[in-house]
């Protein structure tokens, strides 16, 4: 994925929404679930979204998040089972605690940057967005059938090697930095 590409959820509108220019997110990429994405963004999965405005990220910021990331092994999730949200049709990353262990050592150096800008509570849990374009008339049978056409195309497991800096520029995310996990 090229750093044009849009990289992170359009979340419904509501208190915090939309995305600010200079808003930064942690994802990890997913390009083996792309084909069953039908969400309008590559698949990933969330690790901090948002986190510091970009003019906050300075090098000594860069220094700190390489540092994090390289202090963690990669490790594999695998994708074997839809869940929603209202709105929303996900994959069910498992295990979730690498993502969430990152999250919160994300949140310990950075207290101030919180999850989803704290409109959900308790925060989102790890999760691969599929679908997140129907309302509440016709998101049951919508989601029905789009989750019995992609069940065969399940589990999916992918080594996860990497977490990405991204920025919403006004119109879509772009890619910053990659930080590879492990030394």
């Amino acid at each position: 994925m090229n750093a044009d590409e849009q990289c992170a959820e359009d979340e419904p509108a509501g208190d915090g929404w939309p995305d600010i220019p200079g808003d930064t997110a942690l994802t990890i990429k997913v390009p083996e679930a792309d084909p069953l994405v039908r969400a309008g963004f590559p698949a990933h999965v969330t690790v901090l979204y948002p986190f510091l405005h970009e003019s906050r990220i300075d090098a000594a910021a860069h220094r700190e998040l390489t540092g994090l990331f390289a202090g963690r092994d990669a490790f594999t999730l695998t994708f074997a089972e839809f869940a929603r949200y209202p709105g929303v049709l996900y994959l069910d990353p498992w295990p979730h605690a690498p993502v969430t262990s990152l999250a919160k050592d994300l949140a310990a150096c950075w207290p101030d940057a919180v999850p989803y800008r704290g409109i959900f509570d308790p925060p989102l849990g790890p999760h691969l967005t599929v679908a997140n374009n129907e309302g509440p008339a016709t998101q049951d049978a919508a989601y029905d059938a789009l989750q019995a056409e992609l069940e065969p195309l399940l589990p999916l497991s992918c080594r996860i090697r990497a977490v990405h800096l991204i920025v919403w520029d006004g119109t879509r995310w772009q890619d910053r930095a990659e930080y590879r996990l492990g030394s």
